[in-house]
């Protein structure tokens, strides 16, 4: 009989996260161990949140550097490590338009960190399930049509917000 892996909570997931970060960060955890212990997380929608809530908007440098056996972990969990990162993509890039429109420079700067690190990480995942991925959410952003409209509708997005999101997912293929 195989054990069968616990499901943290989105907020016990941030909480594991934040504490693994640390850990890796102080060079107390290899490349490789955070990666296994990543995989494990990001393998369910609720672990997998709670680790892109912490690693793409805190300070750790984890995001902007992807060690090797991260990107592999990251891959292999598949399309629902794709959908997050376009989901983070699209809300981190119409939130820098809303923070410049505010005048708020620090929050605009860190939507726009958050924005390149999802670009950089949709380069790396499997390409053929972020160009899935991202056309639709480009359908939804440019044409109003497909599944991902009732998303970008949920968080109310303007015209402008959404060419910023479209901008944002034709960069990834750039």
């Amino acid at each position: 009989m195989t054990a069968t892996p616990l499901e943290p909570t989105f907020q016990q997931a941030m909480e594991i996260t934040a504490q693994w970060l640390g850990l890796w960060e102080n060079g107390e955890l290899s490349d490789e161990v955070l990666a296994d212990r990543m995989g494990e997380l990001v393998a369910s929608r609720d672990g997998g949140r709670g680790f892109f809530v912490v690693s793409l908007v805190g300070d750790c440098p984890l995001m902007d550097r992807l060690p090797e056996p991260l990107v592999i972990q990251l891959r292999a969990a598949g399309e629902g490590v794709v959908d997050l990162t376009a989901r983070n993509l699209a809300m981190s890039t119409a939130m820098a338009l809303h923070h410049q429109r505010a005048g708020d420079a620090n929050q605009q700067g860190s939507s726009e960190r958050v924005s390149a690190r999802c670009t950089e990480l949709l380069r790396q995942l499997e390409p053929e399930a972020v160009k899935q991925r991202l056309e639709s959410l480009l359908s939804a952003a440019r044409d109003g049509s497909g599944d991902d409209v009732a998303f970008l509708e949920r968080w109310g997005y303007d015209a402008e917000q959404k060419a910023a999101i479209a901008a944002a997912i034709e960069a990834v293929a750039e």
